[in-house]
């Protein structure tokens, strides 16, 4: 067994753990990277990447649908899954090439294994031909990811029910798709499934599908996806699954009592949990609550020098995040800690229209006590938004009385590329006129952004002024 001496070993390749590799490298560090299965982790190759191919043929198709409003006549189109897969593959597998390429270039070694603690300085590593490997280093970052959560349901187990991963391999588009959990991952399926032709039925246990997402939002978008002939059952708890001859039959106690479903499949996304099983943390001692490791602000473990960051930390599971916090405990390591004194960190739901929202939804500025504005331009009433065919939705601004921005909730046209600038307006404690400084080009879509913050102080031009009461 080779002992070798390193500055940081990270085990995870993940978009936590490979950033952080590499931020480590750009700052001098001597790192080692561990990685059991495909560099990119989650994010890039069971998560964000092959559902964002996904969501592209949902895109074409929904825009096929009305695309005689274009004057454009189409006679007849049809759906190669086949092709479809291939497409997606192909862009995973180039940005995990495009991962290992980065690392390389950055001098990060590179060991493919199964990792686990030894002690507080020592990582074991079962390598892929089956030898056992023993990394030292004088810190160790965990990046291990999350996996999806199964519930405790009879029948989940049963042919036909797939996970948010296993079900990106789909040969054939099912007629009838049910979907357990109106959450983020749940309702972007919804929006590929039922584009690409299936019935899909969505049952959530809580009040409100997106429940994290602002009131005003979720209330537009479960209209629009009725419309699109989406079934929302909410307040409704999956009691079993069974198989019949042909169908897969869903038991559920709705506020009025049991429900009967019927589909081809079941997808069960009821959200993700840590990944630790395997990695000894129990044997170090190290600190966790129901299985998500527990850290400080700085992303340390009660042990000093070890760190877990992403998913495994249970904190904000979104790829961004763990990227970010890589950067912050590679910096933090190395001495160099650059200026980042908050953690804004905005979210994109990729459905029909998008969402996109960074800080205080509408009631937990209410239930801060915090006194408030708010503004709304709809997108219905924005030239680019128009012309694109995709006039739906709003973006809603909150805002403190002296007009300190402090939420930005998008829905619609490009939402996921416009809420940087509600980012930014958070993390800068910018104010109505920081914004109304600003010239915005003409035509797009962030004069709606535009129009929102200015509708804050009664300036909107391009909105019917509110009048007083």
């Amino acid at each position: 067994m080779a002992v070798v001496d390193r500055d940081i070993v990270i085990i995870g390749g993940g978009p936590g753990g490979y950033v952080a590799a590499i931020r480590a490298a750009q700052l001098g560090a001597n790192v080692c990277i561990i990685e059991k299965g495909e560099f990119g982790g989650t994010c890039l190759n069971r998560g964000c990447i092959p559902t964002k191919a996904l969501y592209r043929n949902a895109e074409i198709l929904n825009t096929l649908k009305n695309i005689r409003e274009f004057g454009i006549v189409v006679d007849s189109y049809s759906i190669n899954v086949e092709e479809i897969q291939n497409r997606k593959d192909k862009i995973v597998s180039k940005l995990v090439g495009g991962v290992q390429q980065l690392l390389k270039a950055n001098n990060v070694e590179i060991i493919i294994g199964t990792a686990s603690l030894k002690n507080e300085n020592t990582v074991s590593v079962v390598l892929e031909n089956g030898d056992l490997r023993e990394i030292t280093a004088k810190n160790i970052i965990i990046a291990t990811g999350s996996i999806p959560a199964m519930p405790n349901i009879p029948g989940i187990t049963l042919p036909g029910v797939f996970t948010s991963e296993s079900i990106l391999k789909f040969k054939e588009v099912p007629n009838s798709l049910i979907i357990i959990g109106g959450g983020v991952i749940g309702m972007e399926f919804a929006g590929i499934f039922n584009a690409l032709g299936s019935k899909v039925t969505v049952i959530e246990f809580l009040p409100s599908i997106l429940a994290q997402v602002d009131a005003d939002l979720t209330k537009r978008l479960a209209l629009s996806l009725k419309r699109k002939g989406i079934d929302i059952n909410v307040f409704t708890k999956v009691i079993s699954i069974e198989k019949n001859e042909e169908k897969l039959v869903i038991t559920a106690e709705g506020k009025n009592g049991e429900i009967k479903f019927t589909a081809d499949n079941v997808l069960v996304s009821v959200g993700r949990i840590p990944a630790i099983e395997g990695l000894n943390v129990d044997n170090l001692s190290i600190l966790h609550n129901k299985n998500a490791i527990i850290v400080d602000k700085n992303y340390r473990t009660n042990i000093p020098h070890i760190y877990a960051i992403g998913d495994v930390n249970g904190k904000n599971m979104l790829a961004h995040a763990a990227s970010h916090q890589g950067k912050k405990v590679a910096e933090s390591i190395m001495e160099c800690l650059t200026s980042r004194p908050k953690d804004i960190i905005p979210s994109c739901i990729f459905v029909f229209p998008e969402i996109a929202c960074v800080g205080l939804t509408e009631n937990e500025v209410k239930e801060k006590g915090i006194e408030y504005k708010t503004s709304k331009f709809l997108f219905g009433a924005n030239g680019k938004a128009l012309a694109l065919g995709e006039g739906e939705g709003l973006v809603k601004v909150i805002s403190t009385l002296d007009n300190t921005i402090i939420g930005v909730h998008i829905m619609g046209p490009h939402a996921s590329d416009l809420i940087q600038e509600g980012s930014m307006a958070i993390n800068n404690n910018m104010k109505v006129d920081d914004i109304a400084s600003l010239i915005h080009a003409h035509p797009t879509l962030s004069e709606a952004f535009e129009e929102a913050v200015l509708g804050l102080k009664g300036e909107a031009i391009h909105m019917v002024p509110i009048k007083n009461r």
